[in-house]
């Protein structure tokens, strides 16, 4: 099994490396045979081929069984004509990615939050406010002059219902319940129109019960009454800033997984930013980036069917989880006094006593 593997920006190599070797220790544990093919992305392949984001990588992303992408720092980059592609946006739109998947859940002694948190925010991932990704030719946005800005937001039917088939689907495995969360009230069109797609597409879940919410309304309820959440459905940018807010609440942005997923590919990657401050000093949190991974082989293993994977998934999630459970194995960032190596360590160790537990039973 071949896993493209792009390291990316400022701590994105560290977190890589990292998870490797957690993917490495699951790999002998279950047998999956994974193939790691490293490309590099970003400011280093910037350096020395004249962009961020080449064309031989673009091409082995449809032949990989999945891709695993480190955080950029492409608020750096320059221009796109320059050679500063945001990989990150690349590879959901030339892919489509439509669907950014992100769990978030409230741990003991890491969570600010007075009742439990338990949801996925399922976001639309290829247009809404993301102006870099909303136009054939061109960038979204423009200035007629020197003292005006115009940025254009795009919402079609078809993005939002693959979304929200998306999210029903998932809720279906979980409490049945899905929050579409909007600003209908102020952009009554574009997201009337994702509101109307929301809805023709519950309309063959009658099982799962569809909420609607505004968004400020949802973003005070995720302190307020977390636990009323199962699934969220939402556009681009409601859904990154939900997501941020949410595994801040749960404990850090650092512990939240992430996947991109279309119709045929999916890639991991961290919730988080690539921390150009921290980069190169080995204190980097892995945790988002390795549960990230764990989501990559369960959505493969579901597709194909495939138990190796799903267990595999399995020993990483509960690994983490033990390690986390353990206020002195977690890293600095969230109170512990370990770095990514030796968090890492204690990862694979519990990784491997996982592996024999399973084996055993």
């Amino acid at each position: 099994m071949t896993l493209l593997v792009l390291p990316g920006d400022g701590i994105g190599p560290e977190i890589t490396a990292a998870t490797l070797d957690i993917l490495r220790a699951v790999d002998s544990e279950v047998g999956i045979g994974f193939d790691f093919e490293t490309h590099d992305i970003g400011l280093k392949s910037l350096a020395e081929q004249g962009t961020t984001l080449n064309d031989e990588v673009l091409a082995r992303v449809p032949s990989a069984d999945g891709v695993i992408l480190g955080p950029v720092s492409h608020y750096d980059y320059p221009p796109r004509d320059k050679g500063g592609i945001n990989p990150s946006g690349e590879l959901r739109t030339k892919f489509e990615l439509y669907a950014n998947v992100r769990p978030c859940r409230s741990r003991e002694g890491l969570s600010i939050l007075r009742r439990p948190m338990d949801l996925i925010i399922v976001r639309e991932n290829t247009e809404g406010f993301y102006s870099d990704r909303n136009m054939f030719a061109g960038c979204g946005e423009f200035m007629p002059d020197a003292d005006m800005a115009f940025s254009i937001r795009k919402i079609t039917a078809k993005a939002s219902a693959r979304v929200a088939r998306t999210a029903f689907d998932l809720a279906r495995t979980r409490r049945k319940k899905v929050t579409a969360v909007h600003k209908a009230n102020v952009v009554k069109l574009s997201d009337g129109l994702f509101l109307r797609e929301v809805r023709k597409v519950a309309e063959s879940y009658p099982d799962v019960v569809l909420e609607e919410l505004i968004v400020d309304a949802a973003a005070a309820h995720l302190i307020r009454s977390p636990d009323r959440f199962d699934v969220i459905v939402t556009t681009n940018m409601f859904g990154d800033i939900l997501s941020d807010e949410a595994s801040e609440l749960c404990g850090s942005l650092g512990l939240g997984g992430s996947i991109n997923a279309g119709d045929n590919i999916c890639v991991a990657q961290a919730q988080h930013g690539s921390a150009p401050d921290i980069a190169g000093r080995g204190i980097a949190n892995p945790t988002s980036l390795i549960l990230s991974a764990a989501m990559l082989l369960d959505w493969l293993g579901r597709r194909r069917s495939d138990q190796r994977l799903m267990t595999a998934a399995g020993l990483i999630n509960a690994a983490v989880e033990r390690v986390l459970d353990n206020p002195e194995t977690r890293t600095r960032d969230v109170g512990g006094g370990l770095d990514t190596s030796a968090f890492t360590e204690k990862v694979v160790e519990e990784v491997r006593e996982g592996g024999r537990a399973h084996t055993a039973a």
